[in-house]
């Protein structure tokens, strides 16, 4: 089932879009949509859902256009729908000053669900950097990103990369602070 033709990035832009990303149940829907299209039963499987609670939270993304139906057939009487991803990567908006990082609250849910036995490589580093490295290494990071979503293999076990280069909020310090 090709789905070369979906466009490269679709913008979260939409209060219904924000909504609908916003559910972690419906992430890793489209988790399971990111690589291969599947039907309602086949994402119900691999999400551990019901077909019910599968095929709602569906229709949400399906409303809020960030899935679609790539292919029908019928099988014993029934139409059959595959769903995929509405584009190749979706891009959500800046959080702004205090809000929510859906991205990254997702992220931390999947990595405590992640079998704790499994091999997983997490860092955090604070530098110190000029805004041309700070600049620098953000490409970096997404050209390495890019490099290997598009060594993909949608036989193998999935993989979450997740990274965050930002300039963390200035502390004031306080009078009890400065001990």
């Amino acid at each position: 089932m090709p789905t070369d033709d979906l466009p490269e990035t679709l913008h979260v832009t939409t209060a219904e879009q924000l909504r609908a990303v916003s559910s972690l149940t419906r992430h890793r829907i489209m988790a399971v949509l990111r690589f291969e299209p599947a039907t309602i039963t086949q994402i119900a499987e691999r999400v551990g859902l019901a077909k019910g609670s599968s095929s709602y939270h569906v229709r949400l993304l399906e409303r809020a256009g960030l899935v679609k139906v790539v292919r029908t057939r019928k099988v014993r009487g029934v139409t059959e729908r595959y769903y995929a991803m509405a584009a190749r990567a979706i891009v959500l908006p800046d959080p702004g000053e205090g809000g929510p990082d859906v991205l990254m609250r997702h992220a931390v849910a999947d990595l405590e669900a992640a079998p704790a036995d499994a091999e997983r490589h997490v860092r955090m580093a604070h530098l110190r950097l000029t805004d041309e490295q700070f600049a620098e290494l953000g490409a970096r990071l997404e050209a390495l990103a890019d490099e290997y979503r598009e060594l993909s293999d949608p036989s193998l076990p999935d993989t979450s990369l997740v990274f965050a280069l930002f300039h963390p909020a200035r502390h004031q310090q306080t009078e009890g602070d400065a001990k």
